[in-house]
């Protein structure tokens, strides 16, 4: 009681486009609480709670609920909570909780000595069946997403990563060097091995993913640990998607590219040749283990080619997130892209939007040979999205300074020829009305993409 279920709870249904069931509500609406317990006293309203609660759960239809704060008290409703759902404990004090929740017609708010008693009662039950917590609605989302945000998180690595199986680390040199003991330290004895990638776009080849399937020795209990930027994570979680076909993994991004875009959202992917991200797998991380502090062993150059990443999603957001300090920069941007994703997992719809200026980056990189920072590449896409929506481009040639680069203009047309996005041999591109209202599958003149693309390269 008095922890903000309901209020979150419809919030979170809305950012998610789902379904709010409040199951306090649904009992309300055929007799108000207080005559049900007056009447049947609690063990009547629980009767009615536990009918509710599992009817919600067994509908079928993904909703967030609302559950009273009795609920879990139910055995029977543990077990379904345990095989349909992701539970989030909303955090509040119990002196917040008192407040919000005396002086009404709660009956199990009447008395503060009682009230406190209950709830310290209770706790354990709601840590025991929370997957995650939150006490605002971006910690909702990220919860929601298995995105677990904390300072520090690395040392707790092992209570994190899900399950009881062995793990073993995918990394590449540097990120092993820096972070790899302290991560097979905080696992334990679950830590079985550390596989070592290539650097960058290199560990995203397919001879890269075939070593490590022929490396793994985990059973399909297993996890995989991906520790670095996001092309580990992309060889990582492609190797997990189809390794034993599937197995789980966990991310922990140690790259602002990483922490605030790559590692979130399920996709997994290897490049060719000629064109960047086009093999590869939906295969959401059982969590995402995203620690900031991280960030503080990174060169200017990777903080860099995130803040690229940061701008984009503040300009897809309508917001100046650049401008919060770091940390908030990174929860900001990585609850943004987990909501979209949760609303379209499968990159059906909605999720085009966050391809603003990729489809120009990413054909920059493939005529680079992959040696173009990713960084790099999506300032100047953002420059190329922002001209073509008519808009100013002040905001990105202040914060990421992109500057052309030398590549071959038809090797970079080719490669946009063959983004993801094409569809009958049309780029479809994401642009803006204005900051925050992203306009997806635009189609424009070719001689005009071509002219934004050129504009991008030196020479």
């Amino acid at each position: 009681m008095g922890a903000g279920k309901s209020t979150l709870g419809a919030a979170l249904a809305e950012r998610l486009g789902r379904p709010f069931v409040d199951v306090d509500r649904e009992i309300g609406r055929e007799q108000p609480i207080a005559e049900i317990f007056a009447r049947e006293g609690e063990s009547g309203f629980r009767r009615r709670e536990a009918g509710q609660t599992l009817a919600a759960l067994r509908s079928g239809v993904p909703a967030v609920v609302a559950l009273g704060g009795g609920a879990v008290t139910s055995e029977e409703i543990r077990a379904e909570l345990r095989e349909r759902a992701l539970t989030i404990l909303v955090e509040v004090e119990p002196d917040d909780a008192w407040r919000r929740s005396s002086g009404g017609d709660r009956p199990l708010a009447q008395d503060e000595a009682a009230f406190r008693r209950l709830f310290a009662e209770r706790r354990p039950v709601y840590e025991q069946v929370a997957d995650g917590r939150a006490d605002d609605l971006d910690g909702a989302v990220l919860a929601a997403g298995g995105i677990h945000v904390e300072l520090g998180a690395l040392e707790r690595l092992g209570e994190l990563v899900p399950g009881a199986g062995p793990v073993e680390l995918v990394a590449d040199a540097r990120v092993a060097g820096i972070h790899g003991m302290d991560a097979q330290l905080a696992l334990g004895a679950r830590a079985r091995a550390l596989h070592e990638v290539g650097p960058g776009e290199q560990a995203k080849a397919f001879e890269s993913v075939e070593t490590l399937w022929q490396e793994l020795r985990l059973e399909r209990g297993g996890t995989i640990v991906a520790l670095g930027g996001g092309s580990t994570t992309d060889v990582a979680g492609f190797a997990a998607a189809t390794y034993l076909r599937g197995i789980e993994w966990v991310a922990v991004p140690t790259t602002l590219v990483g922490q605030v875009d790559a590692a979130i959202g399920g996709k997994t992917a290897l490049d060719l040749p000629y064109a960047k991200n086009l093999v590869g797998a939906f295969h959401w991380p059982a969590r995402t283990v995203v620690d900031a502090a991280l960030l503080e062993t990174l060169p200017e150059a990777e903080v860099a080619n995130g803040r690229a990443e940061v701008v984009k999603t503040g300009l897809l957001v309508g917001e100046p997130l650049w401008e919060l300090p770091l940390p908030e920069q990174v929860r900001r941007a990585a609850a943004f892209k987990t909501a979209v994703c949760l609303r379209d997992p499968r990159d059906r719809g909605e999720r085009a939007q966050l391809n603003l200026g990729h489809t120009f980056a990413h054909a920059l990189e493939a005529a680079a040979g992959f040696d173009l920072p990713h960084g790099r590449a999506v300032a100047l896409g953002l420059l190329a999205a922002l001209r073509l929506s008519g808009l100013d481009t002040d905001v990105v040639e202040r914060e990421l300074r992109p500057e052309p680069v030398r590549v071959d203009r038809e090797q970079a047309w080719a490669a946009l020829t063959r983004d993801k996005k094409v569809e009958g041999g049309v780029p479809r591109l994401v642009l803006l009305d204005e900051p925050g209202r992203p306009r997806l599958g635009v189609e424009l003149p070719e001689a005009d993409v071509r002219a934004a693309l050129h504009a991008l390269i030196a020479g």
